[in-house]
């Protein structure tokens, strides 16, 4: 007998936790996402802030195919000029401060900071790498070694040595940046610490301590790009510029791309002593470069981006009507909703789904819950969604 669809995902198909949501989507546009059945879920957390101009949007799905009926793959990265390439390193490029003015197009966002971090010790020639207690980077060996979640790495050391961490937002630990230290890896705002966000005076206080030891400051953006905090980029709600950019996640309207962006003179490096010092076969697909591309040119003619702090301060005010919420941390549509425990959390995310409500979990920060939605959704659909969400929250609040 033929096993059944769900049977082969649970049999059959590596799994990332015992408790996989195993909704069998069939289609999915704007803010919703349709099972076999054709029951509707709303999607409040964009699959994670991948799909910010939502699912299926028209522009990227044209790109998509125009760039299907010419080519598929000709060669590995940084071999061919290709035009799907040229014109989205053309729209990078113009969102974007003068001194990032080279980009590297990879596969994901752990690509993209492992790459990143190679380069911060290629241009230096140090060893020593700093990052952040409750940091998230990724889960390839070299991203892993930079998060700051113990109970995630331990299962797999030994970890790259000579990595160091200190607090997020505690200005006295930036002593620990120094003439060892090759690079500083940092979430301008830290995603799945639960919405941390620090204070403008100490972002300046951390670039001013790598330009005196001559650190490079990477920042890594794979969660809050293109929109999601309300600015094109996080970096720019703190007036300060890193040296490497990274990005991934909403940058391709759901294809897998990841790039990261320096100055080219930082760039240069990888590509001599020795030749080839990072290389990718599928990087710059030109499929994903081309979703991008529609991807960048939404953002700059839509006003997408400047809708998402009102919307924002839409979703906060609906939500902070309700005791059992304790703190809503939020930049622009990038939240944070603290409550008392993880069971009460579980329970309302759970059965927020189960009304066809998509909030999440997160990794590290297991007393609030997550929400992430596209940056066309609706005031209507807002609405809607925190009115399930309240609901929810006031009947398992109640049980407590």
């Amino acid at each position: 007998m033929e096993l059944t669809n769900q049977e082969i995902f649970y049999q059959h198909q590596a799994q990332t936790s015992p408790y996989p949501l195993g909704i069998e989507i069939e289609r999915a546009e704007g803010v919703f996402m349709y099972d076999t059945e054709g029951k509707a879920y709303m999607d409040l957390i964009s699959g994670i802030a991948v799909n910010n101009l939502g699912h299926g949007h028209p522009r990227v799905i044209k790109a998509v195919k125009d760039q299907v009926d010419k080519y598929l793959f000709v060669m590995v990265y940084g071999e061919m000029v290709q035009k799907p390439q040229i014109d989205l390193t053309r729209n990078l490029l113009s969102v974007l401060p003068e001194q990032l003015n080279c980009t590297y197009f990879v596969n994901s966002g752990t690509e993209a900071n492992e790459a990143a971090l190679k380069l911060a010790k290629r241009y230096t020639g140090r060893t020593e790498l700093v990052s952040f207690n409750r940091s998230y980077h990724g889960n390839t060996h070299g991203s892993l070694s930079v998060s700051g979640n113990e109970v995630k790495k331990n299962a797999f050391r030994p970890l790259l040595p000579d990595v160091r961490f200190i607090d997020f937002n505690v200005e006295e630990d930036l002593k620990q940046i120094t003439e060892r230290t090759a690079g500083v890896i940092v979430e301008p705002i830290q995603g799945d610490a639960g919405v941390r966000i620090p204070s403008v005076n100490y972002m300046k206080a951390l670039r001013k301590r790598c330009d005196e030891v001559g650190a490079v400051l990477i920042f890594d953006e794979i969660q809050t790009g293109f929109g999601r905090t309300g600015k094109f980029f996080a970096f720019e709600h703190f007036g300060v510029v890193p040296d490497v950019l990274t990005m991934a996640k909403g940058m391709a309207g759901g294809m897998a791309m990841g790039c990261f962006v320096a100055n080219q003179k930082l760039m240069k490096t990888l590509s001599h002593d020795p030749i080839l010092g990072h290389i990718t076969t599928f990087g710059g697909h030109p499929v994903c470069c081309a979703a991008a591309n529609a991807v960048v040119e939404t953002l700059k003619e839509e006003p997408l981006i400047a809708a998402a702090e009102g919307k924002g301060q839409l979703i906060e005010d609906l939500l902070n009507t309700h005791p059992a919420v304790k703190e809503i941390r939020r930049k622009g549509l990038m939240f944070a909703i603290d409550m008392d425990s993880f069971e009460l959390v579980n329970r309302v995310v759970t059965k927020c789904i189960e009304r066809g409500v998509i909030t999440y979990w997160f990794l590290s920060t297991p007393y609030a819950f997550r929400i992430a939605p596209p940056l066309v959704i609706s005031e209507e659909e807002i609405r809607q969604a925190c009115a399930t969400i309240l609901q929810v929250i006031e009947e398992e609040y109640q049980k407590e």
